[in-house]
Protein backbone atom coordinates (compact mmCIF):
# COMPACT_ATOMS: atom_id res chain seq x y z
CA UNK A 1 0.00 0.00 0.00
CA UNK A 2 1.35 3.44 -0.96
CA UNK A 3 -0.55 6.71 -0.80
CA UNK A 4 0.07 10.43 -0.38
CA UNK A 5 -2.43 12.73 1.30
CA UNK A 6 -2.66 16.23 2.79
CA UNK A 7 -1.33 15.93 6.35
CA UNK A 8 -3.82 18.38 7.92
CA UNK A 9 -6.82 16.55 6.43
CA UNK A 10 -5.56 13.17 7.59
CA UNK A 11 -4.77 14.47 11.08
CA UNK A 12 -8.21 16.03 11.44
CA UNK A 13 -9.91 12.78 10.43
CA UNK A 14 -7.69 10.64 12.68
CA UNK A 15 -8.41 12.88 15.67
CA UNK A 16 -12.17 12.59 15.12
CA UNK A 17 -12.08 8.83 14.57
CA UNK A 18 -9.82 8.37 17.59
CA UNK A 19 -12.68 9.38 19.91
CA UNK A 20 -14.53 6.12 19.23
CA UNK A 21 -11.49 3.85 19.21
CA UNK A 22 -11.63 1.03 21.78
CA UNK A 23 -9.83 1.83 25.04
CA UNK A 24 -8.18 -0.77 27.30
CA UNK A 25 -9.52 -3.56 25.12
CA UNK A 26 -8.36 -7.16 24.97
CA UNK A 27 -8.27 -6.76 21.17
CA UNK A 28 -5.34 -4.44 20.28
CA UNK A 29 -6.68 -4.09 16.72
CA UNK A 30 -9.65 -2.13 18.13
CA UNK A 31 -7.20 0.49 19.39
CA UNK A 32 -6.33 1.20 15.79
CA UNK A 33 -7.78 2.84 12.70
CA UNK A 34 -8.29 0.76 9.56
CA UNK A 35 -6.88 2.57 6.53
CA UNK A 36 -7.88 1.29 3.09
CA UNK A 37 -6.25 2.83 0.02
CA UNK A 38 -7.70 2.62 -3.47
CA UNK A 39 -7.65 4.71 -6.61
CA UNK A 40 -8.09 8.38 -5.73
CA UNK A 41 -9.02 8.02 -2.05
CA UNK A 42 -8.37 6.46 1.33
CA UNK A 43 -11.09 5.23 3.69
CA UNK A 44 -10.55 5.41 7.46
CA UNK A 45 -12.63 3.36 9.92
CA UNK A 46 -12.63 3.13 13.71
CA UNK A 47 -14.94 0.72 15.54
CA UNK A 48 -15.21 -0.35 19.19
CA UNK A 49 -18.08 -2.87 18.74
CA UNK A 50 -20.56 -0.32 20.13
CA UNK A 51 -19.82 2.72 17.97
CA UNK A 52 -18.01 3.20 14.68
CA UNK A 53 -16.94 6.04 12.40
CA UNK A 54 -15.91 6.20 8.75
CA UNK A 55 -14.40 8.96 6.63
CA UNK A 56 -13.18 9.08 3.02
CA UNK A 57 -10.38 11.47 2.01
CA UNK A 58 -9.03 12.32 -1.43
CA UNK A 59 -5.51 10.88 -1.83
CA UNK A 60 -2.97 9.99 -4.51
CA UNK A 61 -2.77 6.19 -4.38
CA UNK A 62 0.16 4.46 -6.05
CA UNK A 63 -0.66 1.03 -4.63
CA UNK A 64 -3.92 -0.28 -3.14
CA UNK A 65 -3.94 -1.96 0.25
CA UNK A 66 -5.17 -2.04 3.84
CA UNK A 67 -3.55 -1.73 7.23
CA UNK A 68 -4.53 -0.95 10.83
CA UNK A 69 -2.43 1.63 12.70
CA UNK A 70 -2.67 2.45 16.41
CA UNK A 71 -4.84 5.58 16.52
CA UNK A 72 -3.09 7.38 19.37
CA UNK A 73 0.37 6.81 17.87
CA UNK A 74 -0.71 7.86 14.37
CA UNK A 75 -2.29 11.03 15.73
CA UNK A 76 0.86 11.98 17.66
CA UNK A 77 3.10 11.31 14.65
CA UNK A 78 0.96 13.38 12.28
CA UNK A 79 0.58 16.21 14.80
CA UNK A 80 4.33 16.56 15.30
CA UNK A 81 5.27 16.40 11.63
CA UNK A 82 5.50 19.69 9.72
CA UNK A 83 5.20 18.78 6.04
CA UNK A 84 2.14 19.71 3.99
CA UNK A 85 1.84 16.19 2.57
CA UNK A 86 2.36 12.83 4.21
CA UNK A 87 3.24 9.58 2.45
CA UNK A 88 2.40 6.23 4.03
CA UNK A 89 3.71 2.90 2.75
CA UNK A 90 2.92 -0.54 4.16
CA UNK A 91 4.29 -3.90 3.03
CA UNK A 92 3.03 -7.48 3.40
CA UNK A 93 4.85 -7.85 6.73
CA UNK A 94 2.85 -4.87 8.14
CA UNK A 95 5.92 -2.64 8.25
CA UNK A 96 4.58 0.91 7.97
CA UNK A 97 6.74 3.79 6.70
CA UNK A 98 5.42 7.32 7.34
CA UNK A 99 7.18 10.31 5.76
CA UNK A 100 6.39 14.03 5.85
CA UNK A 101 8.89 16.79 5.16
CA UNK A 102 12.25 15.65 6.49
CA UNK A 103 10.77 13.38 9.18
CA UNK A 104 10.24 9.64 8.79
CA UNK A 105 8.79 6.98 11.08
CA UNK A 106 8.88 3.21 10.72
CA UNK A 107 6.30 1.44 12.87
CA UNK A 108 4.48 -1.88 12.96
CA UNK A 109 0.90 -1.98 11.80
CA UNK A 110 -1.77 -4.63 12.37
CA UNK A 111 -3.52 -6.90 9.89
CA UNK A 112 -6.69 -5.48 8.34
CA UNK A 113 -8.16 -9.01 8.28
CA UNK A 114 -8.29 -8.92 12.11
CA UNK A 115 -10.36 -5.72 12.15
CA UNK A 116 -14.09 -6.42 12.68
CA UNK A 117 -16.48 -5.27 9.97
CA UNK A 118 -18.38 -2.12 10.90
CA UNK A 119 -22.13 -2.75 10.51
CA UNK A 120 -24.45 -0.53 8.52
CA UNK A 121 -28.11 0.45 8.87
CA UNK A 122 -30.45 -1.20 6.38
CA UNK A 123 -34.20 -0.59 6.00
CA UNK A 124 -34.10 2.28 8.48
CA UNK A 125 -36.17 5.45 8.83
CA UNK A 126 -34.44 8.50 7.36
CA UNK A 127 -34.56 11.85 9.16
CA UNK A 128 -32.99 15.17 8.16
CA UNK A 129 -32.55 17.68 10.99
CA UNK A 130 -31.22 21.21 11.25
CA UNK A 131 -27.79 20.85 12.87
CA UNK A 132 -28.30 23.77 15.29
CA UNK A 133 -31.61 22.35 16.50
CA UNK A 134 -30.09 18.91 16.98
CA UNK A 135 -27.13 20.33 18.94
CA UNK A 136 -29.47 22.39 21.10
CA UNK A 137 -31.67 19.39 21.91
CA UNK A 138 -28.66 17.22 22.83
CA UNK A 139 -26.95 19.91 24.93
CA UNK A 140 -30.24 20.55 26.69
CA UNK A 141 -30.60 16.96 27.90
CA UNK A 142 -27.28 15.07 27.80
CA UNK A 143 -26.11 16.24 31.25
CA UNK A 144 -29.09 14.47 32.88
CA UNK A 145 -28.26 11.05 31.39
CA UNK A 146 -26.64 8.61 33.82
CA UNK A 147 -22.86 8.45 33.46
CA UNK A 148 -22.45 4.80 34.54
CA UNK A 149 -24.64 1.89 33.57
CA UNK A 150 -25.28 0.55 37.08
CA UNK A 151 -28.53 -1.36 37.33
CA UNK A 152 -30.31 0.33 34.42
CA UNK A 153 -28.20 0.80 31.25
CA UNK A 154 -31.22 2.47 29.61
CA UNK A 155 -30.67 5.49 31.89
CA UNK A 156 -27.35 6.23 30.16
CA UNK A 157 -29.35 7.11 27.06
CA UNK A 158 -31.53 9.89 25.71
CA UNK A 159 -35.07 8.90 24.77
CA UNK A 160 -36.15 10.38 21.43
CA UNK A 161 -39.78 10.53 20.36
CA UNK A 162 -40.98 12.13 17.12
CA UNK A 163 -44.74 12.24 16.82
CA UNK A 164 -47.25 14.55 15.12
CA UNK A 165 -44.49 17.00 14.13
CA UNK A 166 -43.09 17.31 17.68
CA UNK A 167 -39.60 16.05 18.55
CA UNK A 168 -38.91 15.32 22.21
CA UNK A 169 -35.60 14.41 23.90
CA UNK A 170 -35.67 13.07 27.48
CA UNK A 171 -32.87 12.12 29.89
CA UNK A 172 -33.22 10.97 33.49
CA UNK A 173 -30.66 9.59 35.93
CA UNK A 174 -32.78 9.11 39.05
CA UNK A 175 -31.82 12.48 40.56
CA UNK A 176 -32.88 14.85 37.78
CA UNK A 177 -34.94 14.93 34.62
CA UNK A 178 -34.41 16.92 31.42
CA UNK A 179 -36.99 17.32 28.65
CA UNK A 180 -36.65 19.33 25.42
CA UNK A 181 -39.45 19.70 22.87
CA UNK A 182 -39.45 21.34 19.44
CA UNK A 183 -41.79 21.40 16.49
CA UNK A 184 -40.13 19.87 13.40
CA UNK A 185 -41.11 19.47 9.79
CA UNK A 186 -41.09 15.67 9.87
CA UNK A 187 -43.80 13.19 8.97
CA UNK A 188 -42.03 10.25 10.64
CA UNK A 189 -43.49 8.89 13.88
CA UNK A 190 -40.61 7.12 15.57
CA UNK A 191 -39.05 6.48 18.98
CA UNK A 192 -35.64 5.18 20.03
CA UNK A 193 -33.01 5.49 22.79
CA UNK A 194 -29.40 6.45 22.02
CA UNK A 195 -26.57 6.52 24.54
CA UNK A 196 -25.64 10.00 25.75
CA UNK A 197 -22.06 9.35 24.69
CA UNK A 198 -23.08 8.56 21.10
CA UNK A 199 -25.17 11.73 20.86
CA UNK A 200 -22.26 13.71 22.30
CA UNK A 201 -19.88 12.34 19.66
CA UNK A 202 -22.35 13.16 16.90
CA UNK A 203 -22.58 16.77 18.08
CA UNK A 204 -18.77 17.07 18.00
CA UNK A 205 -18.83 16.38 14.25
CA UNK A 206 -20.95 19.48 13.66
CA UNK A 207 -19.23 22.77 12.85
CA UNK A 208 -20.36 26.30 11.99
CA UNK A 209 -20.81 25.44 8.32
CA UNK A 210 -23.03 22.40 8.96
CA UNK A 211 -26.61 23.15 7.95
CA UNK A 212 -28.29 19.75 8.20
CA UNK A 213 -27.48 16.26 9.41
CA UNK A 214 -28.93 13.00 8.10
CA UNK A 215 -29.99 10.30 10.54
CA UNK A 216 -30.96 6.75 9.62
CA UNK A 217 -32.64 4.79 12.44
CA UNK A 218 -32.72 1.02 12.13
CA UNK A 219 -33.95 -1.70 14.48
CA UNK A 220 -30.71 -1.98 16.43
CA UNK A 221 -28.46 0.73 15.02
CA UNK A 222 -28.53 4.44 14.32
CA UNK A 223 -26.39 6.10 11.64
CA UNK A 224 -25.46 9.79 11.46
CA UNK A 225 -24.07 11.37 8.30
CA UNK A 226 -22.36 14.65 9.21
CA UNK A 227 -19.80 16.62 7.18
CA UNK A 228 -18.69 13.56 5.23
CA UNK A 229 -18.39 11.38 8.35
CA UNK A 230 -20.52 8.28 8.81
CA UNK A 231 -21.04 7.56 12.51
CA UNK A 232 -22.95 4.52 13.74
CA UNK A 233 -24.00 3.47 17.23
CA UNK A 234 -26.02 0.69 18.76
CA UNK A 235 -29.43 1.69 20.05
CA UNK A 236 -30.08 0.98 23.72
CA UNK A 237 -32.52 -1.90 24.19
CA UNK A 238 -35.39 -1.97 26.64
CA UNK A 239 -38.24 0.27 27.64
CA UNK A 240 -37.41 3.78 28.80
CA UNK A 241 -38.47 4.96 32.26
CA UNK A 242 -42.06 6.14 32.63
CA UNK A 243 -40.92 9.62 33.60
CA UNK A 244 -44.36 11.23 33.26
CA UNK A 245 -45.53 9.87 36.61
CA UNK A 246 -42.56 11.47 38.38
CA UNK A 247 -43.51 15.02 37.32
CA UNK A 248 -45.81 16.84 39.75
CA UNK A 249 -49.13 17.90 38.24
CA UNK A 250 -49.63 20.74 40.74
CA UNK A 251 -47.47 23.01 42.89
CA UNK A 252 -47.59 24.86 46.19
CA UNK A 253 -44.94 27.54 45.59
CA UNK A 254 -43.71 29.42 42.53
CA UNK A 255 -41.10 32.04 41.61
CA UNK A 256 -40.21 33.73 38.31
CA UNK A 257 -36.55 34.75 38.10
CA UNK A 258 -33.90 36.18 35.80
CA UNK A 259 -31.89 33.11 34.81
CA UNK A 260 -28.52 34.85 34.44
CA UNK A 261 -28.77 36.51 37.85
CA UNK A 262 -29.74 33.26 39.56
CA UNK A 263 -26.86 31.39 37.89
CA UNK A 264 -24.37 33.98 39.15
CA UNK A 265 -25.78 33.76 42.67
CA UNK A 266 -25.65 29.95 42.81
CA UNK A 267 -22.11 29.93 41.40
CA UNK A 268 -20.93 32.30 44.13
CA UNK A 269 -22.64 30.44 46.97
CA UNK A 270 -21.32 27.06 45.79
CA UNK A 271 -17.66 28.15 45.58
CA UNK A 272 -16.98 26.41 48.90
CA UNK A 273 -18.59 23.13 47.83
CA UNK A 274 -16.19 20.43 46.63
CA UNK A 275 -17.25 18.04 43.86
CA UNK A 276 -16.19 15.12 46.11
CA UNK A 277 -18.78 16.01 48.76
CA UNK A 278 -22.54 16.00 48.37
CA UNK A 279 -23.17 19.20 50.28
CA UNK A 280 -26.49 20.86 49.45
CA UNK A 281 -27.14 24.54 48.99
CA UNK A 282 -29.78 25.55 51.53
CA UNK A 283 -32.51 27.65 49.97
CA UNK A 284 -34.85 29.50 52.31
CA UNK A 285 -37.79 31.05 50.46
CA UNK A 286 -39.76 33.85 52.04
CA UNK A 287 -42.20 36.41 50.67
CA UNK A 288 -39.78 38.69 48.80
CA UNK A 289 -36.43 36.86 48.67
CA UNK A 290 -34.48 33.63 48.73
CA UNK A 291 -31.55 33.17 51.11
CA UNK A 292 -28.97 30.75 49.67
CA UNK A 293 -26.44 29.24 52.09
CA UNK A 294 -23.63 26.69 51.82
CA UNK A 295 -21.57 25.47 54.78
CA UNK A 296 -18.58 23.13 54.46
CA UNK A 297 -15.31 22.47 56.27
CA UNK A 298 -13.83 25.32 54.20
CA UNK A 299 -16.29 27.90 55.48
CA UNK A 300 -19.73 29.38 54.93
CA UNK A 301 -21.30 31.46 52.15
CA UNK A 302 -24.65 33.27 52.20
CA UNK A 303 -26.41 35.45 49.65
CA UNK A 304 -29.89 36.94 49.44
CA UNK A 305 -31.59 36.84 46.07
CA UNK A 306 -34.64 39.01 45.40
CA UNK A 307 -37.64 37.03 44.17
CA UNK A 308 -41.39 37.25 44.74
CA UNK A 309 -42.74 33.99 46.17
CA UNK A 310 -46.24 32.75 45.41
CA UNK A 311 -47.19 30.44 48.29
CA UNK A 312 -46.03 29.86 51.87
CA UNK A 313 -42.37 30.18 52.97
CA UNK A 314 -40.29 26.97 53.04
CA UNK A 315 -36.73 25.65 53.02
CA UNK A 316 -35.15 23.11 50.64
CA UNK A 317 -31.70 21.65 49.96
CA UNK A 318 -30.50 21.34 46.36
CA UNK A 319 -27.42 19.97 44.59
CA UNK A 320 -25.78 23.12 43.20
CA UNK A 321 -24.25 21.37 40.16
CA UNK A 322 -27.56 19.82 39.15
CA UNK A 323 -29.30 23.16 39.58
CA UNK A 324 -26.67 25.08 37.59
CA UNK A 325 -26.66 22.59 34.72
CA UNK A 326 -30.43 22.84 34.41
CA UNK A 327 -30.42 26.65 34.61
CA UNK A 328 -27.71 26.99 31.95
CA UNK A 329 -29.50 24.54 29.66
CA UNK A 330 -32.68 26.66 29.59
CA UNK A 331 -31.01 29.43 27.56
CA UNK A 332 -33.98 31.67 28.45
CA UNK A 333 -33.77 35.10 30.00
CA UNK A 334 -36.52 34.34 32.51
CA UNK A 335 -37.77 31.04 33.89
CA UNK A 336 -40.50 29.79 36.19
CA UNK A 337 -39.55 27.49 39.12
CA UNK A 338 -42.23 25.41 40.81
CA UNK A 339 -42.08 23.73 44.23
CA UNK A 340 -44.12 21.39 46.40
CA UNK A 341 -42.47 22.07 49.73
CA UNK A 342 -39.08 20.79 50.86
CA UNK A 343 -39.31 17.09 49.93
CA UNK A 344 -40.69 17.05 46.37
CA UNK A 345 -38.95 17.57 43.04
CA UNK A 346 -38.24 21.13 41.85
CA UNK A 347 -39.56 21.85 38.34
CA UNK A 348 -38.08 24.48 36.00
CA UNK A 349 -40.27 25.63 33.10
CA UNK A 350 -40.21 28.44 30.56
CA UNK A 351 -42.42 31.40 31.51
CA UNK A 352 -44.36 30.71 28.31
CA UNK A 353 -44.50 27.61 26.13
CA UNK A 354 -43.30 24.07 26.77
CA UNK A 355 -39.98 23.81 24.93
CA UNK A 356 -38.22 22.52 28.04
CA UNK A 357 -38.83 21.08 31.47
CA UNK A 358 -36.21 20.26 34.10
CA UNK A 359 -36.74 18.57 37.44
CA UNK A 360 -34.27 18.20 40.31
CA UNK A 361 -34.83 16.05 43.38
CA UNK A 362 -34.05 17.75 46.73
CA UNK A 363 -31.23 16.75 49.07
CA UNK A 364 -31.50 16.00 52.76
CA UNK A 365 -30.20 18.76 54.99
CA UNK A 366 -28.42 17.95 58.24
Amino acid sequence: MIFTVERASLLDAVNKLQRVVGAKTSMPVLEGILISAEQGKITLISYNLEMGMKKEIYAKCDEDGDIVINARLLSEILRRMNGLQVEIQADERLNCHIKSGEATFDIMGMAATDFPEMPSVTDGSNITLNSSLFSEMVRGTIFAAAQTEGAKPILTGIDVIIKDGIMQFVAIDGYRLAIRRQRVNLNNDISFVVSGRAFGEAVKLIDEETENIDINVGKRLICFTINGYTFISRLLEGEFVNFQKTIPTDYKQKIVVNTHDLINTIERVSLLISESFSTPVRCYFNEHSVVFTSATSMGRATETFNAELEGSPFEIGLNSRYLLEALKATENEKICILFNGSEAGVVINPVEGDEFKYMIMPMRMK
